[in-house]
């Protein structure tokens, strides 16, 4: 069972976040050619923000990618009303977003902003331009947590250009712009490399440290314990194989799932079932038991999966249940659990 307000402090750096966290993506929109996140209309992402701070969540994540710059614009609406020093708010860096035709009205969306196309920038200005415009699209005069965006989910750019962002969001968190600085990756070896590199202070690692998929516990969580890197996990559910009923079409990884995915997580569900467990339950608490996880940060569509996560991270699993998982090869052995 987990407490999903309880303050986890960002190493010294005076930010702290709550073991439950919202992910801006789903709540806005987020353009992948699949469409696994259509979107939450404007006035029902207002409500299912505020209702996640009433209920105590107070960690906040966004990025101009999701939903072309209306999910930071949901963000900044729906907790205008509520102290700043109350809650953390996290967005990044690395895509600079541009009109399609700012002239042209019929682009304008429900929010009242134009429809945009996204520019990879990880120049020095490119970086404080694009804090710049979040903060613009936010309503703040400054987040307390900047994280260096993913290129894309299938490759990346070269080292030297997440070395130079880096050096950017470095500068910015020494002026005070920022609290905190990291990285938000799908990808670990070059995060690995970048925290070798410099001093960051939390990293926000989508889907390699899940119940599905352990790849970053071997080498990727003892370099973060050792550097004293601190872990908001990001796609607890693997982009939706772990938060639905398991199927052909599920995704994995933003794309359908291959058969040997949907094997295996059909195979946890199993174990899950047996226990009388929610499959999902099992996928959001999972991650703390490692002591480098500070947060989860899943999506939320609705007012309901807010609520629901909550639930979720409440329900008692039994002890046994890991122990299945790792006895049949479905969990690393050397994985810390519950």
């Amino acid at each position: 069972m987990i407490d999903p307000s309880k303050v986890i402090e960002i190493g010294k750096t005076g930010v702290s976040v709550t073991q439950l966290g919202l992910g801006g993506a789903p709540l806005a929109g987020m353009e992948l050619p699949n469409g696994i996140y259509g979107g939450t209309p404007f006035n029902k992402a207002i409500d299912l923000i505020r209702t996640a701070y009433d209920v105590g969540i107070r960690y906040f994540d966004t990025a101009p990618l999701y939903g072309e710059g209306r999910s930071e614009n949901r963000y900044g609406a729906a907790l205008k009303d509520y102290p700043f020093e109350s809650y953390t708010l996290s967005t990044k860096v690395g895509r600079l977003l541009i009109p399609e035709n700012p002239k042209n009205t019929e682009l304008l969306v429900d929010d009242g902003i134009p429809r945009y196309k996204t520019n990879p920038d990880y120049s020095r200005d490119g970086i404080r331009q694009s804090l710049e415009e979040s903060l613009d699209r936010l309503g703040y005069e400054k987040v307390d947590i900047l994280y260096v965006h993913d290129h894309d989910f299938t490759g990346q750019l070269p080292e030297s250009t997440f070395t130079e962002a880096l050096t950017a969001i470095s500068e910015l968190q020494s002026e005070g712009v920022v609290k905190a600085i990291g990285m938000g990756m799908n990808e670990i070896e070059i995060t690995g490399r970048m925290i070798e590199r410099f001093d960051l202070n939390i990293v926000l690692l989508a889907s390699r440290y899940t119940l599905l998929d352990q790849s970053a516990l071997l080498n990727f969580l003892p370099l973060c314990l050792k550097r004293g890197v601190q872990l908001a996990i990001g796609a607890p559910f693997n982009s939706g194989i772990l938060s639905q009923n398991i199927s052909d079409t599920s995704t994995f990884d933003y794309k359908k799932a291959p058969p040997a995915i949907l094997e295996k997580a059909r195979r946890i569900k199993k174990v899950c079932d047996r226990y009388l467990v929610d499959l999902r339950a099992a996928a959001l608490q999972f991650p703390f038991a490692h002591p480098s996880v500070a947060t989860i940060v899943p999506g939320a569509k609705n007012v309901e999966e807010v609520s629901q996560n909550i639930q979720l991270l409440q329900q008692d699993i039994p002890f046994e249940l890991w122990s299945d998982l790792k006895k049949e090869n479905l969990l690393s052995n050397e994985a810390p659990t519950p």
